[in-house]
Formats: structure tokens, sequence, C-alpha cells
């Protein structure tokens, strides 16, 4: 496992450049957000992943034909991003309001897997990561090479990444979560 050089943030009092906490965070996230561009048209779409530690690289799978898989080919350059939301900070101002947050930001490179062996190891942590109950053998069979066949693996390779969070004091006034207090329209 190779060290990953920071991408500078501008808020540098929000900047996470312990490693451990943007690996773990890239763990636990259960949404990523890729984004491409391909002949200057920006392109985001939601994906389920896994962060593969070992190789410093995020896997999701999807169509073997369409938007992603053209502008990775046509760009091979992606931004991925994954977050989680924390209380919300009430102030008395506008400008002062906010809310609590935690992200990953990584920029690296996509590319479609052709190998159909990382490709079923990486359709494999994929189950595994969010289908935890389930038993390998006993509830589901292996990947099949017809299944290969009907899906396209991604890989992102990390080229480097930043960590940002902002985290109020337990006892901050009105704090609360998201949801707790809105009104229904």
């Amino acid at each position: 496992m190779k060290t990953i050089p920071f991408s500078p943030v501008k808020r540098k009092d929000r900047a996470v450049e312990d490693e451990a906490w943007i690996r773990s965070m890239l763990h636990r996230a259960a949404i990523g957000i890729m984004a491409t561009a391909n002949a200057g048209q920006p392109y985001i779409v939601a994906r389920h992943f896994v962060f593969d530690e070992t190789a410093n690289a995020i896997y999701m799978h999807g169509a073997l034909a369409g938007r992603t898989r053209t502008d990775i080919e046509a760009n091979p350059r992606v931004c991925f991003s994954v977050n989680e939301i924390g209380r919300m900070l009430p102030a008395p101002t506008a400008f002062a309001m906010g809310g609590e947050y935690a992200s990953v930001v990584v920029f690296g490179h996509a590319s479609a897997v052709s190998d159909p062996v990382e490709a079923t190891r990486a359709l494999q942590m994929l189950i595994e990561k969010y289908f935890v109950y389930l038993e390998y053998g006993k509830d589901y069979r292996a990947v099949q090479p017809e299944e290969l066949a009907r899906t396209l693996v991604y890989r992102i390779d990390i080229e480097e990444w930043s960590g940002k969070r902002k985290q109020a004091a337990e006892d901050f006034p009105g704090a609360f979560w998201f949801g707790e207090q809105r009104k229904v329209v």
C-alpha cells in the first residue's frame, strides 16, 4: 500500500490529513458520487462502490454501454466523493448558519476492468460490503462468466485525495439532526 498525496483544500482549518481517517471513511460510506467530463460536458453519477485499500483503488459496476463508459474512455480523469452529514447548526445570522459534515474527495484515473479475475474479485468485494449477512456458497453462488458478460466493472486508481470535517461542540446551542425540525410542506 503506497502513500497517497493529499490534495490541498481551501479551508485549512477543516482539512483532515490523516490517512487512516480517510481510508476509514472510504470503507464505511454507503454511496459515492463520481464526476466525469466529456467534450466539456460534466456528468455526475451516484454509485455503490468498494474501496480496495491494498490496491489504492475504488471499484464499482454498471452497464456495459452508456454515459459512464463513454466518458471515461474519452477522458479517464475523474473525481469521486463520499460524505456524511452531521447536525445542523443554527445561528442568529444566515451567514453563520451551517452544518457538521465529513467528506473525502478522490482524484484519479478510471478505467473499465478487462481482466475477469480482477472483475470477479471486485464484484465479490461489493457483495461483501453491501450484503454482509449473506454467506458465499450458501446464500449465493460465485460470479459466473455470463454475468461478467452483462456488467462492467470500473476501477478508479487513486492519485490524490483530501479529507474535510466540520464538527461542533456536543453542547452547541440549538444543534439538531436534519429532518428533526423540518416543516412539512
